[in-house]
């Protein structure tokens, strides 16, 4: 399987590198693992809705830019479907078996995603209702990955 998480702005906390990566390197034996970043935007602190609007755009064409065809896409947003980690590892493995081998999941920015992206995904997905910084939400997602291919393999893992 190819998974390909696509999330706006760069990692720049070494301590959230260091885990993405030890988890990016233990997916390597059950599937290949792509991270990309997409540049976010500029803009101040203070936006209104239609700058907001703009910000979430520009950095959606980014996005959008990076997802291939016949690529399946996971969007994680807060009113996405909440899943139980076997929920997860279920699905997985129905689109290894069933539906494809290319899966993309995708991170917004901070100012969450443009609708043409969540229009573009073919499912969202919600990790619960708090919202987390989305360089934390890479470090979940790669995790929660990772033990989705323990429980599909039958392999132990603490639950």
């Amino acid at each position: 399987m190819n998974i390909t998480i696509i999330s706006v702005g760069k990692l720049k906390e070494k301590y959230l590198k260091m885990g993405i990566d030890e988890y990016v390197k233990r997916l390597g034996g059950y599937a290949k693992v792509e991270l990309v970043e997409v540049p976010d935007e500029k803009a101040p602190e203070q936006l209104s809705e239609a700058e907001m609007e703009i910000v979430k755009r520009k950095e959606g064409e980014r996005i959008l830019a990076k997802v291939n065809d016949g690529m399946h896409v996971i969007a994680l947003a807060i009113d996405g479907k909440m899943k139980s980690s076997e929920d997860m590892a279920k699905d997985l493995e129905s689109l290894m078996t069933y539906g494809t081998s290319k899966v993309a999941f995708i991170i917004g920015g901070s100012l969450g995603l443009h609708e043409d992206v969540l229009k573009r995904a073919d499912e969202k997905l919600s990790f619960g209702k708090m919202t987390l910084p989305h360089q934390l939400m890479k470090l979940v997602l790669v995790e929660q990955i990772y033990r989705s291919f323990r429980i599909i393999k039958g392999e132990p893992y603490h639950k």
